[in-house]
């Protein structure tokens, strides 16, 4: 099949993916990538456990396989696999984040089919690394010219978006032609999904798994010799047009591919709570004023949040009577804080949600906006107010674990055998540990995924 060469955005960052190599990407930039697929596999390990990630092997375990499921002991086909990890990944919202541009969660759609494909391939960790930094940067690329409008207007990026950035890491982990890649991206644009209406359910985390799955059918198809219209994404009545919220794209907001790194300047949050990443900033700072202050459950007079039109938004759940749903409460989240001191992922098992004292604090939990925060501002003010009538306040501008601030390799890798411990197979973690933490080191992929 003749391959017609064409311009405009897909065909730029077709020639970018396909161009790619390891020697290019900055040193800092491999490991952020390589710190991000370990925090990735480990939130998929705990995650294969919860509702959502046992929802989707279910729905497919029924057939035969040959490609591993993370975290147990199934094995599926590869479309199957891939769409079960993406979607366990995201189960427990403890999946990193980019909220510069993309108000999504960059790593799991991707991860999940680099994995499958890197193990049907037997490529090696710097295959992987590269084609993971090679989505990372199509998502940033992509997101500029319609962020927060996209978001504002109820999509979820993490599904939209996400699913052009795992098609570029599967086009670049196949190592297909420009030309062949382009048509992968420009196929994906007909698939994108994922509304934000449906926060706080198990559908949430199947909009990873969906993206990753028609991802990879993109990318394979492209392979195969499918075509798409070259304007598909930036095009008339293309993915721009019809994503975009209320404003118009601005292409002028278009990164310079290889030389303005999204990985290095947005830079990936590393998540320290397993909940919706809008929390985090007023989690940290209620969890801090009742340490320092010995504050309890039974001091609480009323404690008044204030963040942005962003937060109020995702925070649909001001009564949460599921899991899910707490994640998505600023109020049940808050009260843990204060009662527990954290938000651990047992607060999110359903018994929990209940309990008398956290339900206390939680009824005395108020939202409010500050229309001068940016509509995705992550800042939040927590002022608490005892029984007697002293008041308790704290600003957090930024969630802890940003990539500014981030967690310390010891605590990511805590964080991933407190993950591990969650996995319903056997997991070998330090084995695991070890060799995603030095990922570039693996001549093969399928090496590690024999420990998960």
């Amino acid at each position: 099949m003749t391959e017609t060469p064409s311009s405009g955005v897909a065909a730029e960052l077709a020639e970018f993916v396909a161009a790619l190599t390891t020697e290019s990407i900055p040193e800092e930039a491999l490991r952020a990538a390589e710190r991000a697929i370990l925090d990735t596999v480990g939130v998929t390990l705990a995650g294969a456990a919860a509702d959502a990630g046992a929802v989707s092997v279910a729905a497919a375990v029924a057939e035969s396989g040959e490609t591993t499921v993370l975290g147990r002991d199934d094995r599926l086909p590869l479309s199957d696999a891939v769409f079960a990890n993406a979607s366990a990944g995201h189960a427990l919202d403890f999946d990193d984040v980019a909220l510069a541009a993309m108000d999504g969660h960059p790593s799991v759609p991707m991860v999940a089919p680099l994995l499958a494909i890197g193990e049907r391939e037997g490529a090696t960790g710097r295959d992987l690394l590269t084609a993971y930094v090679a989505g990372f940067e199509t998502q940033g690329y992509l997101s500029r010219p319609i962020s927060p409008g996209h978001y504002e207007g109820g999509w979820h990026a993490t599904s939209t978006i996400g699913l052009f950035g795992a098609t570029a890491a599967v086009a670049r982990l196949l190592e297909l032609s420009p030309e062949r890649t382009e048509h992968a991206l420009n196929i994906a644009a007909s698939m994108p999904a994922g509304l934000k209406r449906n926060f706080g359910t198990t559908t949430k985390p199947i909009h990873a798994g969906q993206a990753a799955r028609s991802a990879t059918t993109a990318a394979l198809l492209a392979a195969n010799g499918a075509t798409a219209d070259p304007t598909a994404i930036d095009g008339d009545r293309g993915f721009f047009d019809l994503y975009r919220g209320e404003t118009r794209p601005d292409l002028e907001r278009l990164p310079d591919l290889g030389s303005r790194w999204a990985l290095l300047e947005d830079g990936i949050d590393v998540k320290k709570y397993p909940c919706c990443y809008y929390t985090h900033s007023a989690i940290y700072a209620a969890t801090g004023i009742a340490e320092t202050n010995d504050i309890r459950a039974d001091d609480i007079y009323e404690v008044v949040v204030t963040a942005s039109q962003g937060a109020a938004d995702a925070l649909a759940h001001d009564d949460p009577r599921t899991g899910l749903e707490g994640k998505f409460s600023m109020p049940y989240l808050i009260a843990s804080a204060i009662v527990r001191r954290g938000v651990g992922l047992a607060a999110f098992e359903d018994d929990r949600i209940d309990e008398p004292a956290v339900q206390a604090v939680r009824e005395r939990v108020t939202l409010t906006v500050d229309s001068d925060l940016p509509y995705d501002s992550n800042a939040a003010h927590v002022a608490v107010t005892d029984r007697s009538g002293d008041v308790y306040e704290r600003m957090q501008e930024r969630p802890p674990g940003t990539h500014d601030d981030p967690l310390s390799n010891d605590e990511l890798q805590e964080k991933f055998r407190m993950c591990a411990d969650y996995a319903p197979g056997s997991v070998a973690v330090e084995d695991a540990v070890s060799a995603l933490d030095d990922l570039r080191t693996v001549d093969d992929v399928r090496n590690v995924l024999e420990s998960l």
